[in-house]
């Protein structure tokens, strides 16, 4: 692929964001963990050096091999990478004196450096570092300083190398994205044609050469990724596509129902199954949140390879994985060990001896919802809060039976729908309510009952790694929360969730 910015990972947690800033300017790019051999055919315009939890001066540091890359073609080291392109070439990096944290201005600015071409001078920074870089080698020249930090930004003299000890890639760093601009374009040379329409040609033509006459199968599930995936299929190969949307019982109110029609209207092939009674004779009885979704995970293969083999001819399975996935499977630290089981319906492909074609795993979740815009598919896909694979059976705290997900879908319901009503929805990223495994003492009329609790939960975030709870006005919950109690049999009372993520999680289980 032309134009390829290669960022090498380093285990920051900023390193996500660097890559999605450089998508945002129309440029593609890939993680690569410091320490696993590149893959051949990666036409490489530039390389980025991630920040890192770890110091230079570590015994274990991240020590990368930039003898392909060094002098041959642009680099940016970004926190650690800058100490690094200082500590082992012949400066010296040790820790900070003073506070290297948090806000900063650039007090020195070197305009005539391509790097910081525009830049303002005491533009504000963002500085997240416990070293400083204390002196840099003969042939680096500063480009950049603040108050307290001297080598803020510097040069190689004679090599496109370059280094800054603040992170670009943040909105606290307020021209970060003019400076990442300025690396891509003025340094590296790139054309910023990395766009949805052109995803979708090149994605397109690449699915019929791998595909070809073959038949692929996709679980779908009503969730901006699997859809996003179906649609760009169908273009691709049409008819020879089938679509199999499971009811595992634990759906919203409605849902499969009208979920199923929607994807009728796109025009797709898909086969609607109805497995409620298998998924929750399974669960009966199992409280433990791991073993639920084991158990809901276990009978939706067992489930979608049983409908599978009724189509015949079939040499492909499509997934709707995208870009995260694919990195946390390749971390620096190796794959993460506390993936959740529902995210894994691994075994599939092998025991069914199918291929696998995953049309978005170059695509991040916002990359994902602008290229199902240019595939015009509906704003009540593109738009839809993303919903845990196991469904309301996570959201059921406890032990999931019928009458549990009966209660738990009508008061999901008035609160999504409330949101809805009150324009709330796209404010916020997630929303639903969880059913809680205790009864609280209540009075309805001049009687005494005791009946269930409800929390609802409604976050905003960016990516889902992190999130506030969103402030929903307090007209709006006093509303809903009476409007469940009135409606919904068996529940006394409801609560809203103020924890953010971390420390809690946005799902309870």
């Amino acid at each position: 692929m032309e134009d390829t910015i290669l960022i090498l990972d380093f285990g920051s947690q900023y390193t996500q964001l660097i890559a999605r800033k450089i998508r945002e300017l129309n440029v593609y790019c890939e993680i690569h963990p410091f320490n696993k051999p590149l893959e051949r055919g990666i036409h490489i315009k530039g390389l980025i050096l991630s920040g890192s939890p770890f110091s230079v001066r570590d015994p274990f540091a991240p020590k990368p091999d930039l003898t392909n890359f060094k002098g041959i073609v642009p680099i940016l080291g970004i926190c650690y990478g800058a100490q690094y392109l200082s500590h082992f070439f012949g400066g010296e990096v040790l820790p900070s004196n003073q506070r290297e944290y948090g806000r900063a201005n650039l007090s020195y600015v070197d305009r005539t450096d391509p790097l910081f071409g525009g830049i303002s001078l005491n533009t504000q920074v963002w500085m997240s570092h416990g070293d400083t870089i204390a002196s840099i080698p003969e042939n680096y020249h500063i480009t950049a300083s603040t108050s307290d930090v001297k080598v803020g930004g510097f040069r190689i003299e004679g090599e496109p190398t370059f280094g800054i000890q603040f992170h670009p890639e943040v909105y606290h760093t307020l021209e970060g994205k003019d400076l990442l601009r300025n690396f891509l374009v003025e340094i590296c040379g790139c054309s910023q044609n990395w766009t949805a329409d052109v995803f979708i040609d090149s994605t397109i033509k690449s699915i019929c050469g791998i595909v070809g006459n073959d038949k692929v199968v996709l679980g779908l599930s009503g969730g901006v990724d699997s859809t996003v995936a179906g649609v760009l299929l169908h273009k691709a190969i049409g008819s020879k596509l089938t679509g199999i949307f499971i009811d595992n019982g634990l759906l919203r109110k409605n849902e499969f129902e009208e979920v199923l029609e929607s994807y009728k209207h796109l025009g797709m092939n898909v086969i609607g199954i109805s497995a409620a009674d298998e998924f929750l004779s399974q669960l009966q009885g199992i409280s433990d949140p791991e073993k639920k979704r084991k158990a809901i995970g276990r009978v939706f293969i067992e489930v979608f390879e049983r409908e599978a083999k009724k189509l015949t001819d079939v040499t492909w399975l499509a997934q709707g994985t995208i870009y995260p996935d694919v990195i946390e499977s390749v971390s620096v630290n190796g794959p993460s060990a506390t993936i959740k089981s529902h995210h894994n319906v691994g075994g599939l492909p092998e025991k069914m001896h199918l291929k696998i074609v995953e049309p978005l795993k170059l695509l991040f979740k916002d990359e994902v919802r602008r290229v199902g815009q240019a595939l015009h598919i509906p704003e009540s896909f593109l738009k839809r809060h993303p919903f845990p694979g196991p469904g309301l059976g996570i959201r059921i705290l406890g032990a999931v039976d019928a009458e549990k997900v009966s209660l738990l879908q009508e008061v999901d319901h008035i609160f999504i729908h409330g949101l809805k009503e009150a324009e709330l929805y796209d404010q916020v990223w997630q929303a639903g309510a969880m059913l809680l495994p205790v009864q609280a003492v209540g009075v309805m009329g001049d009687e005494r009952t005791y009946e269930s609790v409800v929390a609802l939960r409604a976050v905003t975030s960016t990516d889902g790694m992190t999130a506030d709870w969103a402030h929903l006005p307090y007209e709006f919950l006093a509303k809903i929360s009476n409007e469940i109690i009135n409606k919904v049999r068996g529940v006394n009372r409801v609560v809203y969730d103020i924890s953010s993520k971390p420390p809690a999680t946005i799902e309870w289980e």
